[in-house]
């Protein structure tokens, strides 16, 4: 059995780990979002959605770049350029993707999911997944703001949190 008294993870009182948790306020922080066009009509409300959670959490407008890419497959390698600019603290990733009579729904799905967390996994950065993946168009307007919130804003505050914690984990 392992001595508590040589855990070199704590700093504080023997045998107390050191927790780190990132914060949600976005000042000083740099975002870009991503934004599928495919099914526009609930992207561009979640897409509003993260821009009002990154300007009510403190990040300016100036500080947000809005980049569209046709659908969810190019979400990930877009992410990844944006990410390798180092213009930005983090990547949100929004689109989505309603099942449909064919497997179309399962490759875009999961590749989408695929690329965009080897995006993060290389760039060191925080890279959100703010896609829907949904088995009816209803689902996916309740996800873009109407009886289950708004997917985007929780993306937004989800990224604001990781570039917290990346910097104190970095610190």
């Amino acid at each position: 059995m392992q001595d508590s008294s040589q855990d070199s993870f704590s700093s504080g009182p023997v045998g107390v780990p050191t927790s780190l948790e990132g914060g949600v306020s976005g000042a000083g922080q740099r975002h870009a979002v991503v934004v599928s066009k495919w099914n526009e009509f609930i992207t561009f409300r979640l897409r509003d959605g993260a821009v009002a959670a990154l300007q009510r959490h403190g990040v300016p407008a100036e500080s947000i770049t809005v980049v569209y890419v046709p659908g969810a497959f190019e979400l990930g390698s877009t992410a990844r350029e944006l990410a390798d600019t180092g213009r930005f603290d983090a990547v949100i990733c929004i689109g989505c993707v309603i099942r449909g009579a064919t497997d179309h729904y399962d490759y875009v799905a999961g590749q989408a999911a695929r690329l965009v967390s080897q995006a993060a996994y290389d760039s060191g950065k925080p890279v959100i997944f703010g896609v829907l993946t949904t088995d009816t168009i209803e689902q996916a307007i309740e996800r873009a703001g109407t009886k289950a919130g708004n997917k985007g804003y929780e993306a937004a505050l989800t990224a604001i949190e990781m570039v917290d914690l990346y910097k104190k984990i970095r610190a």
